[in-house]
């Protein structure tokens, strides 16, 4: 593990950072560095001499050549959406905000690329690739906060992985400041280039620990011309993985998400949501939100509607409703997407992001949901998710009428309980959120010792000086 930094910079040495962004872009006010220093759940507050805010790639080369001069680390940060505390400087390092790197550089519809910077939000290189009638697929709750340089440091997954993959599938090349400075220039739009080992994949899921990305070259799909969207309700987890298999055979790659949510989750959706109803009439233990999505203009919506019809004839599905305009579509997405903040509403949340094997998905909510019970009695699991690949977000509730900071001082407890359920059935502690700081110390317990290796001789070779989110997943 990293030692934490403790030296406390001199005034000069700021003066010297300050100089590199101008005093426009060097925020030192302890009020003005607030919103940078506090994570979206609150969970952790850090700490900083200096935030720069850096607009250029040379200026991110600057900035970590004289860090490395000094011994300063530094955390990058992108829209500060992360929830494991990655983008946090807990020791005093300097936060390196990079969201005014947020040039769309090229858009290439022939090669089918688009070329953005690491400050780019999410939401507005979806919109730019839809301006040439393309699309960007990665999808996420925070895409209006995210920007493309987090979403790649934390090979981010979202709702459209099942048909798209994550972050790292979606991208052909890297422009990366390293810890001493230098710049790679990888930026290319090639999808075969056998020349050696693939770097980009390095920096991809690294969270900022070997270097910082400053660019990206992204693969855009043709936009597709017809979307059905249906909300599904059914008995178990089991009935909703056998109806992914049904859709998976009648779909084929037209299904794009296949997200799966507890009761619990639309009661507190609807609950503490603006505007927000029950999708449907009756009152079902659980749902599924499917999507197909394809490139013809007709013929899909009959493939949904007999594939649902056949889910009913064999017992898989027991209602189910299909979105009958674009704003229906949206009010289907948006409850899905408030259902983890609807989760603030109803006290303290231990929230875990985890996957396991597909088959494996229903056997691992059960056993998950008796070993949190058997921590907290009274406490209620809020299991949901893309069950498409495998991805849950096993998030517990606290009991009704609980002490909040009383339930959240369980969270070892209660992740242990978890963490074990999904080891037993050769999953992941963490799908799509990362390590950071919340799951850097359990990294060693589930990590392969050789893999775990490897990572702290990449971080040992890339960056000696621990310049880099010093601390973090190793």
């Amino acid at each position: 593990m990293n030692k934490p930094f403790r030296k406390t910079l001199a005034a000069e040495q700021i003066a010297r950072f300050v100089a590199i962004v101008g005093e426009r872009h060097a925020v030192t006010d302890p009020a003005e560095q607030e919103a940078f220093l506090v994570e979206p759940r609150g969970l952790y507050h850090g700490h900083t001499p200096l935030v720069l805010r850096p607009g250029s790639t040379d200026e991110v080369a600057a900035i970590l050549t004289l860090a490395s001069a000094l011994g300063v680390p530094v955390v990058p940060q992108g829209g500060n959406t992360g929830l494991v505390g990655g983008q946090i400087p807990f020791a005093g390092e300097i936060l390196l905000s990079l969201k005014r790197l947020d040039r769309i550089r090229d858009i290439d519809p022939a090669s089918n690329t688009m070329t953005c910077e690491a400050g780019v939000v999410l939401q507005t290189a979806q919109t730019a690739a839809a301006a040439v009638d393309r699309l960007f697929p990665l999808s996420l709750g925070a895409e209006g906060s995210c920007t493309i340089g987090g979403n790649l440091s934390t090979n981010a997954g979202g709702t459209a992985a099942l048909a798209y993959g994550v972050a790292r599938d979606l991208v052909l090349g890297l422009e990366v400041v390293l810890p001493d400075g230098r710049i790679w220039h990888g930026l290319n739009k090639l999808k075969k280039d056998n020349t050696g080992y693939e770097l980009k994949h390095l920096f991809m899921g690294a969270e900022g620990t070997l270097g910082v990305i400053t660019a990206a070259v992204l693969k855009l799909f043709p936009a597709p011309k017809s979307v059905e969207t249906a909300f599904v309700g059914l008995s178990s987890p089991e009935a909703a993985l056998a109806l992914l298999g049904l859709v998976q055979e009648r779909a084929g790659g037209n299904a794009t998400s296949f997200e799966l949510l507890a009761r619990i989750c639309i009661e507190f959706a609807v609950e503490h949501g603006i505007g927000m109803r029950d999708p449907l009439a009756s009152i079902h233990p659980w749902y599924v939100l499917v999507e197909l999505s394809s490139g013809g203009r007709t013929g899909l919506r009959d493939v949904m509607e007999e594939t649902l019809a056949l889910g009913i004839e064999r017992g898989l599905v027991t209602d189910a409703v299909m979105a009958e305009s674009l704003e229906h579509r949206n009010a289907f997405w948006r409850l899905r997407e408030f259902v983890s903040d609807a989760q603030r509403y109803e006290g303290g949340s231990i929230k875990q992001d985890v996957s396991v094997p597909v088959a494996a998905v229903p056997d691992f909510i059960r056993a998950a949901t008796e070993a949190a019970e058997r921590v907290v009695p009274g406490c209620r699991p809020v299991p949901f998710g893309h069950l498409g690949d495998g991805n849950i977000h096993f998030n517990v509730s606290q009991p009704v009428g609980a002490d909040k900071a009383a339930y959240l001082a369980r969270w070892d407890d209660m992740s242990d309980a978890v963490f074990a359920e999904v080891l037993a059935r050769g999953g992941s502690i963490s799908a799509e959120h990362g390590i950071g700081v919340m799951k850097r110390d359990y990294l060693p317990r589930v990590k392969d010792p050789v893999a775990l290796d490897l990572m702290r001789t990449l971080k040992a070779v890339l960056d000696p000086k621990s310049i880099l989110n010093p601390g973090k997943v190793v």
